[in-house]
């Protein structure tokens, strides 16, 4: 069974950081890209990072770049998304996923993690 937990949410400042970790189990992790992607209420699902399984390819939604840094641990199965510079705007449920071999911006990722709660405020 594959399960992918994310980790490290919580309330930060504006101008803050957060480290995002999503670990995974029940697939071979060095074969999939990984993805973040965000959702805030009442708005649809966005595209914030992905990588690739080999680590060397990364893409950012316009939203995060200079800001955000996706990167991947193959030995630890984990995925993380450093947070920098955070802003109001960023607070959203981020969700991880992966999908097999391609990496891409789009939706269409085979597996999802149930999402960790992002909120930016004074």
């Amino acid at each position: 069974q594959v399960q992918l937990v994310e980790s490290g949410g919580g309330l930060v400042q504006p101008g803050g950081s957060l480290r995002l970790s999503c670990a995974a189990s029940g697939l071979p992790f060095s074969g999939h890209a990984m993805g973040w992607f965000r959702q805030a209420p009442g708005k649809e699902r966005e595209f914030v990072a992905a990588i690739s399984w080999s680590g060397d390819i990364t893409y950012y939604g316009d939203s995060v770049k200079g800001r955000f840094t996706i990167s991947r641990d193959n030995a630890k199965s984990t995925v993380y998304l450093q947070m920098n510079s955070l802003k109001p705007e960023d607070t959203a449920v981020y969700y991880c996923a992966a999908k097999r071999v391609v990496i891409t911006t789009q939706l269409n990722y085979d597996y999802w993690g149930q999402g960790t709660q992002v909120t930016v405020s004074s």
